[in-house]
């Protein structure tokens, strides 16, 4: 999301804020980075972030969170109704936060997700709360971020290169990048770069681009396959039971405003000043960025 080539998300020309708390951690995150070589192997990171099947508590905030993702041999219809007894055995993550941390407010509706594996896709699912769900994009591989979004984050050797983005709004809408490293590095993306084989599916509790009715939430799912993944993985596809993956998610929410029965952004709603929309994000990322690999998730792939 934040950070695109050529700079910032064109919105807005919108340099990176640092957090009020950001002082106070980058000390720790200095350590991590540092502790890190690659980033698999981080030891100080696990050993700081609690591991267990479902929601985890951070030890340290800013410290990247864990989660386990259970092996599954049930079966799973992508169509983001989540409702499978597959989904059910998965917990949740923590609920989101802002992207800068537990110093900012906390967000105004709830965002979970969940993670699955089996021998042939990654699952991964997400519930959003909202009142009012809308959605513009229908072109596939467009710029998802300029609605609100679900966003998918994956770096499976955990270098913070050859990373991959993965972006759905509600219409189920789907963009799809390969990043070889972050933008603060140089770093460009293949913009599209589809995994082929993918599966998204959206379910609406409510319905989607009616201002007349209000909603509950909407949910995703999402099925990315090992056999796409491993193009740029840098690590084994499916991976061994035990290994531990960079992921992250973000969700971006904007105001809106309704003309003429419809639904319409106002970012001025939201984030005011230089930031339009607001950033919720399982793993806070310290600043205003998606791009800081090194702040993602540990997600561990239980046995079998």
């Amino acid at each position: 999301m934040d950070m695109y080539p050529n700079g910032t998300r064109s919105a807005l020309g919108r340099a990176l804020a640092h957090s009020p708390a950001f002082a106070r951690i980058a000390t720790s995150a200095i350590l991590l980075i540092f502790a890190a070589g690659s980033g698999c192997k981080n030891h100080e990171a696990e050993d700081r972030s609690v591991f267990v099947s479902g929601e985890v508590t951070a030890v340290e905030a800013a410290v990247p969170l864990g989660y386990t993702a259970l092996h599954t041999a049930g079966k799973i219809q992508v169509d983001g109704k989540v409702d499978e007894e597959a989904w059910t055995a998965a917990k949740w993550t923590a609920a989101f936060v802002d992207i800068q941390g537990d110093s900012l407010p906390r967000p105004e509706f709830e965002t979970r997700a969940k993670i699955l594996w089996d021998d042939e896709y990654l699952y991964v699912a997400a519930k959003l709360e909202e009142p009012h769900v809308w959605g513009t994009k229908t072109a596939r591989n467009s710029r998802i971020y300029d609605d609100n979004d679900f966003e998918v984050f994956i770096d499976p050797d955990g270098d913070g290169k050859n990373y991959y983005e993965i972006e759905l709004n509600a219409l189920n809408t789907v963009w799809n990048l390969l990043l070889f490293r972050p933008y603060s590095q140089g770093g460009g993306g293949l913009i599209p770069h589809d995994l082929k084989g993918q599966l998204t599916g959206v379910h609406v509790q409510g319905t989607v681009n009616d201002p007349g009715d209000t909603d509950e939430y909407w949910t995703v799912e999402f099925a990315f396959p090992w056999s796409s993944l491993a193009e740029y993985a840098g690590t084994d596809c499916p991976p061994k039971a035990g290994d531990r993956w960079r992921i992250n998610f973000s969700r971006v929410e904007y105001g809106h405003k309704i003309v003429d029965g419809r639904y319409q952004r106002d970012a001025h709603k939201t984030g005011g000043g230089n930031h339009p929309e607001a950033n919720w994000v399982w793993s806070p990322q310290g600043k205003i960025n998606m791009h800081i690999p090194e702040m993602w998730g540990y997600v561990r792939f239980s046995e079998p």
